[in-house]
């Protein structure tokens, strides 16, 4: 049984709020959780740089993305797909 590599892995959805780079995007992931002492609802935001070999994506879009071998110091998540433009 052969299962692709991008299956196994855990989609974090994301927006573009970078492309200056060649073959990088910054995305800011957000996520939102309950405190577990003042019981409040809190958010929490993370930018990725993140591998985008054919340059898809555009400041803006909403992608997905996942982690993979590291191509750089920084640079570890790997662009999965476009959700919408």
């Amino acid at each position: 049984m052969i299962t692709d590599k991008k299956e196994n892995k855990t989609l974090l959805r994301g927006k573009v709020v970078s492309t200056k780079m060649e073959k990088t995007i910054v995305v800011e992931v957000e996520r939102t959780f309950m405190h577990p002492r003042l019981a409040k609802v809190m958010r929490s935001i993370k930018k990725y740089k993140v591998h985008d070999e054919e340059q898809r994506a555009n400041l803006g879009d909403n992608v997905e993305i996942y982690q993979g071998r590291p191509v750089s110091k920084t640079k570890y998540m790997y662009l999965a797909h476009i959700v919408n433009k």
